[in-house]
This record gives C-alpha cells, sequence and structure tokens, in this order.
C-alpha cells in the first residue's frame, strides 16, 4: 500500500452541491478536481440513482457550478466561466441531448442561481456597482469590456472588502431571467453603432439602491423575497429587513425582520418564509435558529428552538417538496448531521441522517434526500437516503481508483476530562502502527526508527472559528492523513467554545479565547500521552485563523511542544478588529472594543506574550486573506525576530483565507509540506536538517517539479518566503 502524500492533493476529486432531479431518478453534482498547479477544473456530473456510473454533463470549457434543474426536468441551468473571458455566466443545457447555451452576458457573476416554479424564469444575483447599473451593464455587458481599477482606491464603507477582493462601490443585486425570451434573442451589449433596443430585455433587475440584497428565493412564481441589512449605517447592522416582491407589479414590501447572519431565504409556494435568526444580545456566543414567518397569518415559528444545537450555515437548509418540513445540519459531537422538522413547529426535530460522517451539502425529493458527505475512509462521494434516513446507498466512489492503493487509518475517538468538562478527540496513527512498544530513548540518536512497535511523535491540531468542530473526514481528511503517513501520530479535539456539544459548551470561551481553549488542549495532550506508542517529549502544535490563534498563545504560555506552524492566525485582537470584515467577532465574544478596554485586549492577544515564546514558529498567511489580514501575522513575526525565536514568515500570493480549504492546488500541497518539513528538522524521529539551515524550497515538490534530479535545492533563498 502507498503511502498519502501532500501531492496527492492533485488526485483527489471533489463532489459537491448534489441537486436531485425533480422525477428523483438522477443527481446532478459538481466534480472538482485540480488542474494544475494554479486551477482547478469544474463539470457538472449525473449520476442515476439506480447504480450506474456518473457522466459528464458539461464540457471541460471553464469553471461549472451551481446546476440546478428545472420543475419538469427537462432543462438544467447552471453558472459557468466558459468561453471568453472568465465573466461568469447562466447557461441552460436540455437534458435529452443537445448543446448547453449562454441564456446571460451580465458583468456582476451569478449567485443563488433558481428556477421559478412553473419554469418559466431563473432568479439570480450578482455584485455591480452604481455605475454598472446606469450604464445596464448589469444586463447586458460588452465581452471585451473590463473594469479599470480603482487609481486611488477611495473608501466610504465600513466593510469595503471581504474574500480575497475589495467591494469597491458593488453591492449585491437581484435579478430575474425570462429564459424563452434568453433563448431567442441578444444577450450581450452590442457593438458601438448597432442597435441595442432588444440587448438584455430578458435580464430585469429588481432592486436598486447602495445596500445588499442577500438570500433571494422564488415563493410562487409570481413572488421573490430576500433581506437586506437595516439601520443607519447597515455593515455595523445585525438587523435585516425581509421583504417580498411582486415580480409583476415590481412593488416591494417588508413584512418582516430577524437578526443575526442570513445565508439565505427558503419559501413554499403558499407564502411560509423560513429564515436565520441569532439573538442580537448573544450574536456570536448564542445558537443560530430556523424561524418560519406565515405570509397569510403573519405569525412566526421557531421550530428548532427545543434542539440544542446550532444550524450548520454552509450546507443551507430547505423545504420539502410538499412545503411541510424543512430539512437542515448542525454540528452534533464530531458529526455533521441532518435533520427535519414541520414548519408548523408541531413536532420537534428528528434526526434523519449522519452519525459519524460530514454532511456537506444535500438536496430533498419527493422521496429520497441526495447528500454530498465524507467519511473518515473517504474525502468525498454522494449517497442517496429516504427522507427519513431508514435506507442509504451510495452513489458514487469518484477516489477509488486512488484509494485502492492507499494506506489509510481510522482514527480513535477519545473522550477526556478537562477542568470538569466532557471533551471529544481523535487520535490518527500511522499506517504501520502496531506491535511491541519502543520508547524514543531507545533509538539511534540519529534519529528514530517509525518502524511497526515504537513509539511516535504527536501533532496536535486545533481548529479554527472558535464556533465550530472538527470531525474525522472533511476538509482536514488528506492533511490529517499526510501527517500520519509521515510518521506522525495527529491528535485533534473540540474544545469548549467548540459547536457540536450544546451553547453552554460554545460560549464556555466569553472573553476569554486562550486560556480555556489551551486548558482542553493541554488536557487531551495528556490523555493522549497516557498511551505508551506516543513520546511525550516529541509534541508538534499547528492550526489555522482561530487555531492560528491558538497556536501562538500556546507558544507564549508553554514550552510544551519542540515547534510549532500558525497559520492564518489572528495575533493582535485590537489590529485585527480594525482590518477584518468580522470585527462583530470581537464585539460578541469579548464584549467590548479597542477603545473601551484596549489593555484588555492586548492582554488577550498572543503578540503580548511574544518575549515568553522559545518554541520554533513558522508563521503561514496568504497576501489576501481579509477575513485575517496579514499585518498582525507581520507584527507576530517579527516579534519573533526581535527575540530571537527560530521562524520564518511565508505568504503565499493570490490567496484568502480559505488557502486550505480551495487554494490554488500547488499551494495547498505547498502549505502541508512546509509544516511537515518544519516539524522534521527539529524531531529525533527524522534526520531532515531544520528548515532554517535548507535551501527555501529543497525538499518540496514544487522544487522537484522545477529542479529535476537536483533533489529540490534550488541556488536562490528568501528567509521570507521560505
Amino acid at each position: 500500500m502507498n503511502r498519502i502524500e501532500a501531492a496527492d492533493y492533485h488526485d483527489l476529486v471533489q463532489p459537491a452541491d448534489p441537486q436531485l432531479s425533480p422525477e428523483g431518478d438522477r443527481v446532478a453534482f459538481v466534480r472538482r478536481t485540480p488542474e494544475d498547479d494554479e486551477t482547478t477544473a469544474a463539470t457538472i456530473h449525473v449520476v442515476p440513482v439506480g447504480g450506474d456510473e456518473p457522466r459528464q454533463f458539461t464540457a471541460a470549457d471553464g469553471v461549472d457550478g451551481q446546476p440546478r434543474w428545472s420543475p419538469d426536468g427537462s432543462r438544467l441551468a447552471f453558472a459557468s466561466t466558459r468561453g471568453d473571458g472568465d465573466r461568469q455566466q447562466v447557461w441552460v443545457l436540455p437534458t435529452d441531448g443537445g448543446e448547453a447555451r449562454r441564456v446571460t452576458g451580465v458583468v456582476g457573476g451569478i449567485d443563488g442561481l433558481e428556477w421559478s416554479p412553473d419554469g418559466d424564469r431563473l432568479l439570480f444575483t450578482q455584485r455591480v456597482s452604481e455605475a454598472d447599473r446606469e450604464e445596464r451593464r448589469d444586463v447586458a455587458v460588452d465581452p471585451d469590456y473590463e473594469p479599470e481599477a480603482p487609481d486611488p482606491r477611495v473608501i466610504d464603507r465600513m466593510i469595503y472588502r471581504a474574500g480575497t477582493e475589495y467591494m469597491d462601490g458593488r453591492r449585491s443585486h437581484v435579478y430575474v431571467l425570462d429564459v424563452e425570451a434568453a433563448l431567442e434573442g441578444a444577450v450581450d451589449a452590442p457593438a458601438d453603432g448597432e442597435d441595442d433596443t432588444d440587448a438584455g430585455a430578458a435580464v430585469t433587475r429588481l432592486t436598486d439602491g447602495d445596500v445588499d440584497h442577500v438570500g433571494s428565493t422564488w415563493g410562487d412564481s409570481k413572488t421573490v423575497y430576500y433581506a437586506t441589512k437595516a439601520g443607519e449605517v447597515p455593515d455595523d447592522s445585525v438587523t435585516y429587513d425581509l421583504l417580498e416582491h411582486d415580480v409583476g407589479t415590481d412593488e416591494h414590501t417588508e413584512f418582516a425582520q430577524t437578526t443575526g447572519w442570513i445565508s439565505g431565504l427558503e419559501a413554499t409556494t403558499d407564502g411560509r418564509v423560513a429564515f436565520e435568526y441569532t439573538d442580537e444580545e448573544r450574536l456570536t456566543l448564542g445558537q443560530t435558529e430556523l424561524r418560519v414567518h406565515d405570509r397569510s397569518s403573519g405569525t412566526e415559528t421557531t421550530p428548532t428552538e427545543p434542539l440544542d444545537r446550532t444550524i450548520g450555515h454552509d450546507s443551507g437548509f430547505e423545504w420539502d417538496p410538499e412545503g411541510e418540513s424543512l430539512y437542515f445540519t448542525t454540528p452534533d459531537e464530531g458529526s455533521q448531521v441532518l435533520w427535519s422538522v414541520p414548519g408548523d413547529a408541531s413536532e420537534e426535530p428528528t434526526r434523519v441522517y449522519g452519525e459519524g460522517v460530514t454532511v456537506e451539502s444535500f438536496s430533498v425529493g419527493s422521496d429520497a434526500v441526495a447528500v454530498a458527505q465524507s467519511e473518515w475512509d473517504h474525502p468525498g462521494d454522494l449517497f442517496l437516503t429516504t427522507r427519513g434516513g431508514a435506507e442509504t446507498v451510495r452513489l458514487t466512489r469518484v477516489n477509488h481508483e486512488y484509494l485502492s492503493d492507499r494506506a489509510v487509518r481510522q482514527p480513535e475517538e477519545v473522550w477526556f476530562e478537562s477542568d470538569g468538562h466532557e471533551i471529544q478527540g481523535w487520535l490518527l496513527t500511522p499506517p504501520e502502527f502496531g506491535g511491541e512498544v519502543q520508547r524514543a530513548s531507545e533509538a539511534s540518536s540519529e534519529g528514530g526508527s517509525r518502524g511497526s512497535g515504537e513509539t511516535y511523535p504527536l501533532v496536535v491540531e486545533i481548529h479554527g472559528g472558535p464556533h465550530s468542530q472538527w470531525t474525522t473526514s472533511g476538509t482536514m481528511w488528506h492533511e490529517f492523513q499526510t501527517l500520519a503517513a509521515r510518521g506522525y501520530v495527529v491528535f485533534w479535539s473540540n474544545p469548549r467554545g467548540s459547536t457540536g456539544y450544546g451553547e453552554a459548551h460554545a460560549s464556555a470561551i466569553e472573553r476569554d479565547w486562550g486560556d480555556v481553549t489551551l486548558t482542553d488542549v493541554l488536557a487531551g495532550v495528556d490523555a493522549a500521552c497516557e498511551r505508551d506508542y506516543i513520546d511525550e517529549d516529541e509534541l508538534y502544535v499547528t492550526g489555522g485563523s482561530f487555531g492560528g490563534f491558538m497556536t501562538a498563545w500556546t507558544v507564549t504560555q508553554t514550552d510544551h511542544f519542540r515547534a510549532a506552524v500558525s497559520q492564518r492566525g489572528v495575533y493582535d485582537l485590537s489590529s485585527f478588529y480594525g482590518s477584518t470584515d468580522a470585527f462583530k467577532l470581537i464585539e460578541g465574544d469579548f464584549g467590548t472594543t479597542p477603545w473601551a478596554e484596549p489593555e484588555f485586549l492586548w492582554e488577550q492577544s498572543p503578540v503580548a506574550h511574544v518575549p515568553n515564546v522559545e518554541t520554533p514558529t513558522l508563521v503561514v498567511h496568504s497576501d489576501r486573506d481579509y477575513r485575517t489580514p496579514a499585518n498582525t501575522a507581520e507584527l507576530f513575526y517579527l516579534g519573533l525576530q526581535k527575540h530571537g525565536v527560530d521562524t520564518r514568515l511565508v505568504r503565499y500570493p493570490r490567496e484568502g483565507h480559505e488557502l486550505s480549504r480551495s487554494g490554488e492546488p500547488g499551494h495547498v500541497v505547498d502549505r502541508i509540506e512546509r509544516i511537515v518539513r518544519w516539524f522534521d528538522g527539529y524531531s529525533v524521529y527524522s534526520e531532515a536538517p531544520l528548515a532554517l539551515e535548507r535551501e527555501s524550497d529543497a525538499g518540496l515538490s514544487s522544487a522537484a517539479d522545477d529542479n529535476e534530479g537536483n533533489d529540490g535545492a534550488t541556488d536562490e533563498t528568501s528567509e521570507t518566503d521560505e
């Protein structure tokens, strides 16, 4: 059996966004796979529920996404960047055969694609500027049009950048596309001098103004619902107005408000609208519920209230085809599980499916639910389960060829006590694990062997959030298995602050991110070290985002660990507050601002305690990370340098906060390899020299690609670029 390697990321397939056909006989999904070091291919595939192999439904030309069946199943709409340029447009493909046709030519990209119940129109949103609206580029744009970059960039908004981009005056607006008109007429702006009478006539913008419109969805075929931020300064508000828009009269009516974070609305044809709600007073520490507003009676119910779990934002929620019950996911003790509940709250939520799995996304049909999920033994596939979860069949094995000759270890679940609380964690051992125990002190002074029956170094992984959870699968599957294959035991846990264990567990870190979490992490390390096969003198720690904060906090508070890798972290809470789009996290979790309690936030920041650090620490960050901007990483790195700590700063161009999950394939691989190389340099179980003593990319697959036969060495080094 071959060991899993970081470079194997290029061979992994990721299925996503399953969509069950109206007849319930097929599932469309997005199939993503790395194409080269910089790009990821994404095409639409369709798999029959009867057991046949999936087949590719769209051409490998551009990046495809958002497959959506028409109500009668005769067409499949999707978004794609195919054609000239990389601007995303809507395409429509006959499902009984034929070519896909582009039906939009808009400037701002496509999101929230959804068919009307009668199948005549498509709903979508796009981010556009006021100038785009005035020049009608949001309904028909010249394919050769390229916006000029602002010079200088003038900023008036409180939140002016997110993801990897500056917003530059763009707002999200809601549009309706007449499909037949688009198929019959022009979708692009005409060339100069040509008649533009019909240009963009199939596209109608429903919204206007300098405010974002989010969560749009159809009710009946004449009604669209969406939400906008309320308040004098919308960027500083967590209150949303919910609006009903009559497509025929072009009139809209506000009918309710909610607070928290809106990822979407879901409505029935008879006017019941489901939306997310989080108590404003417990904005980041409280749990998110689902509420249902009945337009006919004006009443509201909260059907998820009896459940002590928070709604899973990323996987969404939806009504069943009858409009009776809502389906949604929650984190739940190391799984991401699927639930259903009657929309009128007449019964308590029922756990449908998901023990021991991570449900990434799902689609509800008349008789079944299609699910994209990952488990400990595979990074992702499609499954079909009954509406009650009684029977389940596997529809795909997209990574079968890759996994057929790879050694994949099953994690061991461990529960341990910390400060009077029961905490869940997992241990993943190397492929060769087993046999008679040998302590590291018995190993060669030139480096311990990793053979069967010996002790192993331990890597501790700390999750981000902080209000999230880790499972035995999901996006960390490849990294954890790679570390284990390199001879490390990997330990991860869901300390207090994590979701999936109730509100009290998640809110236990209020005003204390560092010490409470560290208490639980170290208790888990102690529990792990009770096993004879773990060398308690060979401990390493890493994590990203909040996990980066905690990695930095850990090395400022203890010398338990031989080396650390801190990734995309928050290191100075005040600077983070002033440079992120997520400043509400500080206001919610700490109940303060930098002006109200500057000394308190400083003491809660890892950079305040840099003089205590002795642990060699690699700092990893992305140049375009606007969730945890690089300025605090630079401060932490400089502090380590000033205090004589072994350190390096690795910066990834073009990448944002999602590097580890969806970055350029070459960067994803490089990041994992650098983590291993940093740890290997300090481990007695490895003969590798310190990373600081090697060429900047020595031993990395990227260097091997560029310098075949040169053992990965290059002639140039850069300490800050490693």
